[in-house]
């Protein structure tokens, strides 16, 4: 039940089954052979590769190796025979390599022969970053002060349209391409008003490379485009870049003759994206409510058209209050110290905007970072000068009210930060970004302004409130506390050496490998799914971990008790941790396969969620990284006389009884718990690579992800009831596990 998306969604604050925060990839290759007595043309399952990543294969007990698909919805199917190269693809006698062999691509080839390098990926993410790289350009306008309404608006022919009331994108010829400016933005890469200078169109933007509205031109099967700009409405329409009409142009009615702005509509192109064209209102409609608490002046309308009217949603997002709300919003299920403290302040042509705010039952910090509205998931100098001075501010004020009494005692910044909720977004006239998506800020002198200003306004702001600095304090000396008490468990982490054979769990069943790229861990719940494990894996390369019941619920517990829990220590010694706090090592992991395996039933939904708590707040970079698996084990067996078939939900066990014929004899089990699988069964339907199913977690949305477990995990009971009552509506009761 924690890997299930009920639709239609709940409240935000509320948002409720892991799949909302937690994009998946699926491993999910054909089934095992069988005989002629099932229809096993109805029941193949397509072999999907998508974005194959180099590595070294051990041979497994004779079968070929996986092929890893991404987010897989509704896919098309792409064969692969063979993880050859494009290189080895072609004839073999092509072994010359002269000019000839030397291509020059124009125009926008370059964003169709490589979108990945241009969005990221050719899957989900990528396809929602058109609507990003669009909406955008609109919330530029809104920041230049031009603009104060956005409308985007998902259509139920798959296509998209965004539209604004800025000042419209320029129609007069452009001197240099002798091309109308619209034609110029929209085909000619790094072509934009964006660059900064006197000739800039924007002081401040998220825009900079000229990029954006011309790669979504070049992956889009149709782009149309509406300008209203002096009275006039232009219009024209692209196929795949190139334009497909002139520019026409025809005089507004006087009654919108003021009108201005534009609208931007594409339909992305099916032979770029790999998966369906299919738009998740609720992953735009978080990226909205982020750009609408960013910029307090901006009203943001979403909306989705569906043949069903059930599927039509409309929502407005305006947030007077900015970043507070933000704040506020993030803490909805938390018990704050203190009322949110916020600051707006510009400096040296770099504008400043921050709120914070400590909660009691909070034992993590959420830092989220911004720039020209972009948000910078890998932090930058404005992340570091915030917490820097959240340091240096809070040990110097505690020391001078004598709240921090010993001299030797310096608190960290991991311990500063313990229960903080931060947002903090700087507007930058040249920011130094990395790469085209954005996702972490290089300007040095943005460090040194956030630092200073910081510093200044919440000393001021904590000396004229002591009751606070005495809360926040108090909560960072507890912190310290709990560090000191299990400063001895730490070091017994610190100094044990995972890769060692005598510092590994009793109960771990390592695998013979060393190569952490090629090894891959099975967590599974309890001694009798241990068992089947540790007997039907591959020893090779496949390890065992079995968990002794429910592990201990790091939500509601300080450091302390983590590192006192056996369960606890067992998983961070197993798969080479290492600390909380310090920084991820990648070469210190032991596997880079970590796969949840449990029940199919309201425990092994629990455990799963627990421990899916730990490796969020304790190595979160574990999901960035992408090391972080759920195995799917199968919910029937169904024997037809001597022939057995596996089914994974029941879609698959009623297209299965389908294609039987009306009087046919057959015998239907549901497992419910892997202790119920021979080691055979285990490994042939779970933990054999060219079988199994495996969806590959990563959070997309961390400020979301944050209040989903604080909601599902923390101690808020009133929250959790809320989110129940809620849900009840949505679950279908025939699935229940009762």
């Amino acid at each position: 039940m924690a890997l299930l998306l009920l639709r239609p969604p709940p409240p935000a604050y509320l948002r409720f089954m892991a799949l909302r925060f937690l994009s998946h990839s699926s491993l999910h290759p054909h089934f095992p052979s069988s005989s002629s007595s099932f229809s096993s043309s109805s029941l193949a399952r397509p072999s999907l590769l998508l974005n194959p990543q180099p590595r070294t294969h051990i041979p497994l007990k004779g079968v070929p190796s996986c092929c890893v698909v991404r987010n897989a919805v509704a896919p098309r199917a792409f064969m692969s025979s063979t993880p050859a190269t494009e290189a080895f693809q072609g004839s073999s006698g092509s072994n010359a390599y002269g000019s000839d062999q030397i291509q020059v691509l124009e125009g926008l080839d370059p964003v169709r022969k490589r979108p990945g390098m241009y969005i990221g990926s050719t899957g989900p993410r990528g396809l929602h970053h058109l609507v990003y790289e669009i909406l955008d350009n609109a919330v530029d306008e809104a920041q230049a002060g031009f603009a104060s309404k956005i409308e985007v608006v998902l259509l139920a022919d798959g296509s998209v349209s965004i539209a604004d009331n800025g000042r419209g994108i320029p129609t007069d010829m452009h001197p240099a391409t002798k091309k109308s400016a619209l034609e110029t933005v929209l085909t000619v890469l790094h072509a934009g008003g964006k660059f900064g200078g006197s000739s800039s169109g924007y002081s401040v933007s998220g825009g900079l490379h000229g990029v954006g509205l011309s790669v979504v031109n070049a992956l889009s099967e149709t782009l149309e485009v509406t300008v209203w700009r002096d009275g006039m409405e232009y219009q024209q329409k692209y196929s795949r870049g190139k334009p497909v009409t002139t520019l026409s142009c025809h005089v507004l009615p006087i009654e919108s003759q003021d009108r201005q702005g534009t609208r931007i509509r594409f339909w992305p192109d099916k032979e770029v994206f790999t998966t369906a064209i299919q738009f998740d209102y609720n992953t735009i409609a978080g990226r909205i409510r982020e750009l609408a608490f960013l910029n307090p002046n901006l009203m943001i309308t979403l909306r989705q058209e569906d043949t069903d009217p059930e599927k039509n949603h409309h929502n407005e997002y305006f947030y007077a209050g900015g970043l507070v709300e933000y704040v506020r919003w993030l803490n909805t299920d938390k018990k704050p110290l203190h009322d949110v403290v916020g600051f707006r302040k510009e400096v040296d042509g770099i504008t400043i905007d921050v709120a914070l705010q400590w909660c009691s039952d909070a034992y993590s910090d959420t830092m989220l970072g911004y720039a020209n509205s972009i948000r910078t998931v890998d932090g930058g100098t404005h992340i570091d000068g915030t917490k820097a001075s959240l340091t240096r501010t809070l040990n110097s004020l505690g020391k001078k009210s004598k709240i921090i009494k010993e001299k030797d005692i310096t608190l960290s910044g991991e311990h500063v930060r313990e229960g903080l909720t931060c947002v903090i977004s700087v507007k930058v006239a040249n920011p130094e970004f990395e790469g085209q998506t954005k996702t972490r800020l290089g300007n040095p002198e943005v460090r040194r302004v956030v630092d200073q200003s910081l510093q200044e306004y919440l000393t001021e702001y904590l000396e004229l409130h002591p009751d606070v600095l005495d809360s926040i304090l108090s909560k960072s000396l507890n912190a310290l506390k709990a560090a000191l008490a299990a400063k001895r468990a730490r070091e017994l982490v610190r100094q044990k050496s995972v890769l060692r054979s005598s510092s590994l769990p009793g109960k771990l069943a390592d695998c013979s490998s060393t190569n952490p790229e090629e090894s891959e861990i099975f967590i599974v719940e309890g001694d009798s799914a241990g068992g089947s494990a540790k007997q039907g894996r591959d020893r090779r390369f496949q390890a065992i971990l079995p968990l002794r019941g429910k592990i201990l619920n790091i939500e509601r517990k300080d450091e302390a008790a983590m590192y006192k829990n056996e369960e606890i220590q067992n998983l961070i010694l197993g798969l080479g941790l290492g600390v909380k706090g310090e920084d991820f090592k990648k070469e210190a992991l032991r596997y880079h396969k970590i796969i949840i395996l449990t029940d199919a039933d309201i425990d092994g939904a629990h455990i799963r969620t627990l421990l899916l708590t730990f490796f969020f707040r304790y190595q979160r970079a574990l999901f960035d990284e992408g090391y972080i698996y759920v195995g799917v084990p199968p919910l029937y067996k169904v024997e037809r006389g001597k022939q057995a078939k596996y089914c994974y939900d029941d879609a698959e066990l009623k297209m299965l009884q389908s294609s039987f014929p009306p009087n046919a004899s057959y015998n239907i089990q549901r497992f419910k718990g892997l202790g119920e699988m021979m080691p055979a069964q285990l490994w042939e339907t779970t933990m054999n690579p060219e079988q199994r199913l495996l969806k590959r977690l990563g959070v997309e949305d961390a400020a979301e992800a944050n209040i989903v477990f604080s909601s599902l995990m923390g101690a808020r009971v009133d929250y959790r009831k809320e989110l129940i009552k809620n849900s009840a509506s949505m679950v279908n009761l025939d699935q229940l596990d009762i």
